[in-house]
């Protein structure tokens, strides 16, 4: 038998593994890296996380990447290049970090690797019946687990689309796994690039879980300050908090059709961006608003359309918890604003259920793996509209 193959065979029935969970998304702030102690699988999985970095891109790499993200037309010379490059900056990454925290890459049983999104494109979104639903992360898992000589799981997102999913959002399997609760209905929020929440019914009630995108987290603002104040982000609402918010543009913003169709559904940065903004800004005649105030709008606006999909699944619920999670937790004014709409629900940071929430999707991804090696589809039968499949390319060092 090869070597390899015996490995991951033992792998499999260890009763506890410690895998590495990568997550890295539309902002490009850094990789984060989530070492992960995980025993058993399905609904009697226990995980701790033992450490947890982002490790910062460099400037040069959210260059290149953004050459190719989210647009139609590239240059396949670079976009063939970056498949690599990704996987090898990412392996460069985890030597750095495991060096750090002073661990052997034979302490690790595997990485899983989401990679870098760079197109999604599911028929809801493009409209295009003539293409089947598709989505696309780049970051080769061969390089990655030749440079670290770790076992690396890959591209999850694809046998979901296989299995016939839209590719995203993911989370709920591992959310479902890890936290559901008796009495609490629970929405876990995220707010990254795109918000998204999974919602798990209590123990009570004859409701699935399920997870679904919303609409825009971060990703319109950090466009908007990229393009206009050359920076990454709004931190702490910095220029949002000095603006007005303009009704007239932000009830445009929220007309789009996604907003309101039936849950679960995904979106991405290839409706939500710039180039929306502008038609809308037309539409709605405000294409003279200063820019404070354009992103005092688009703060309300991410924040309005995540109010609006919570309040329309939790009609008729009690007990409803809320837990945030993602870069818009450090949004003080998104995060505020949520709190303050839905008064009636505990709104709290995801660190309550005990894990750090900017750790939280990499260490979901971790779980993905966990189930691929040592779980079973039934564990995740109970999730509406969503395939019960288990995720991830494998990719063998040697």
């Amino acid at each position: 038998m090869n070597p390899q193959i015996e490995r991951l065979y033992q792998i499999s029935h260890k009763k506890e593994r410690r895998i590495i969970g990568l997550m890295s998304g539309t902002s490009l702030d850094g990789l984060d890296i989530a070492v992960c102690r995980i025993e058993n699988a399905g609904k009697t999985t226990k995980i701790q996380l033992e450490h947890f970095a982002t490790m910062d891109y460099e400037d040069e790499f959210r260059t290149r990447v953004r050459e190719v993200f989210a647009k139609r037309n590239i240059d396949q010379q670079l976009f063939s290049g970056l498949h690599a490059y990704i996987g090898i900056t990412h392996a460069k990454l985890i030597n750095a970090a495991l060096k750090q925290w002073n661990i052997s890459h034979k302490q690790i049983d595997c990485i899983a690797s989401h990679g870098q999104t760079v197109y999604h494109a599911p028929q809801s979104l493009t409209k295009d019946l003539n293409w089947p639903n598709s989505t696309l992360q780049i970051g080769d898992g061969d390089h990655i687990a030749v440079d670290t000589g770790i076992i690396t799981l890959s591209d999850f997102r694809q046998k979901h689309i296989a299995a016939g999913g839209e590719g995203a959002p993911l989370a709920a399997y591992g959310d479902f796994l890890l936290f559901s609760h008796p009495t609490e209905n629970r929405f876990l929020l995220n707010i990254g690039g795109i918000s998204n929440f999974t919602f798990i019914p209590s123990h009570q009630t004859k409701l699935n879980a399920y997870a679904t995108d919303l609409g825009p987290g971060n990703t319109m603002m950090n466009q908007y300050m990229k393009a206009h104040f050359n920076t990454e982000m709004d931190k702490d609402a910095y220029v949002a908090k000095t603006g007005l918010v303009s009704d007239q543009l932000l009830n445009q913003l929220l007309a789009d059709e996604f907003l309101t169709l039936p849950f679960p559904k995904t979106t991405g940065p290839e409706l939500f961006n710039l180039t929306y903004l502008e038609r809308v800004q037309d539409s709605s005649k405000t294409t003279d608003l200063p820019h404070k105030d354009i992103m005092a709008t688009l703060n309300r606006f991410a924040a309005q359309a995540i109010v609006n999909g919570i309040r329309r699944q939790a009609e008729g619920l009690t007990d409803i918890a809320v837990y945030i999670s993602g870069g818009g937790l450090h949004n003080p004014l998104l995060f505020d604003y949520i709190k303050k709409s839905l008064p009636a629900f505990k709104v709290q940071s995801f660190a309550t259920l005990g894990i750090n929430p900017d750790a939280k999707e990499a260490v979901l991804f971790a779980l993905l793996a966990n189930e691929t090696l040592a779980g079973n589809k039934s564990n995740v039968e109970q999730i509406k509209d969503s395939p019960a499949v288990c995720m991830g390319k494998i990719s063998l060092p040697e």
